[in-house]
């Protein structure tokens, strides 16, 4: 007979939970339950999430591409439609034959270095998600990552640190090292892209506990997109690509953004995901 103790106390959370507005109450008092080392670590978490913090800082960890994602207080939340992105990036380094083999590297384990992979770079990384999970399913010949909040950038050293990857707190293409320049072959740069006149309508989980930074993209939504188009060319490696996630709505502006510098962009969407890619690239032939 299951214990009646903790199945009432499990019917409470989702009480409170369901209470406090989480639609997917079941699911995420399961998961507090799992992450809580005892009953009064438990209601802390139970005391936070019905306050309006996003489940995985509560936790401390976000589920992406299959993988954990540690994510501290204030860091930007990695949401499921950036795997499209991911998937996209893996897919490029594919068919540059850089996953010949079809070789997977483990979380926690450190990124091969070899002349096969491509140098990738991730640029707004916020906790390091894309970059690690990239690392994850690509070959890479290094992996560098950077962003301009430092609360984000101790959370990304975290993740990305242990699988061999370099992590710099910096304004885009500033925080790079200078030779990289013009030998980087993937490219991704999860920027934000909220126009300020929305962002008062964004969630208020979003709003209030996450970085504005890492989701109000000015007044057209595609500020820091531009600036990630306008210095592309001088960092990609002839026939490298970069790679960004935009709004639908956004697409035609993002692609003459990339043009403009001389990049060739493309959209690629997942109606499933409801996410849009740009993804541009630098014309000529192979990727350092």
């Amino acid at each position: 007979m299951a214990d009646q103790g903790t199945r009432a106390g499990a019917d409470e959370v989702v009480a409170r939970l369901r209470a406090a507005g989480c639609v997917f109450a079941e699911d995420e008092a399961r998961i507090l339950r799992s992450s809580a080392c005892d009953k009064a670590e438990l209601t802390a978490m139970v005391d936070k999430r019905a306050l309006g913090f996003p489940l995985e800082q509560v936790v401390g960890w976000a589920g992406f591409c299959g993988l954990r994602i540690e994510v501290d207080p204030e860091v930007f939340v990695p949401r499921r439609r950036t795997e499209f992105l991911v998937e996209q990036a893996v897919f490029l380094a594919g068919q540059a034959v850089f996953l010949a083999g079809q070789t997977v590297f483990p979380v926690g384990q450190a990124v091969a270095l070899t002349s096969a992979g491509p140098i990738a770079v991730d640029l707004c990384c916020g906790s390091g998600a894309v970059g690690v999970a990239l690392a994850a399913r690509a070959k890479l010949g290094a992996l560098y990552a950077a962003d301009l909040d430092p609360v984000a950038v101790r959370c990304a050293r975290r993740n990305l640190e242990p699988i061999g990857a370099r992590v710099s707190q910096g304004d885009l293409y500033d925080a790079l090292p200078p030779d990289l320049a013009g030998r980087v072959g993937i490219m991704t740069a999860n920027v934000p892209y909220v126009p300020t006149g929305q962002f008062a309508l964004l969630p208020a989980e979003a709003r209030q506990h996450e970085a504005r930074a890492a989701l109000d993209g000015g007044l057209d939504g595609l500020e820091v997109a531009r600036r990630v188009a306008a210095g592309a060319v001088d960092w990609l490696a002839p026939g490298g690509h970069v790679l960004i996630e935009i709004s639908e709505s956004q697409a035609p502006a993002a692609v003459a953004a990339f043009t403009r510098p001389g990049l060739s962009p493309r959209l690629v969407s997942s109606g499933e995901l409801a996410a849009t890619v740009v993804i541009a690239t630098k014309t000529g032939k192979g990727v350092s």
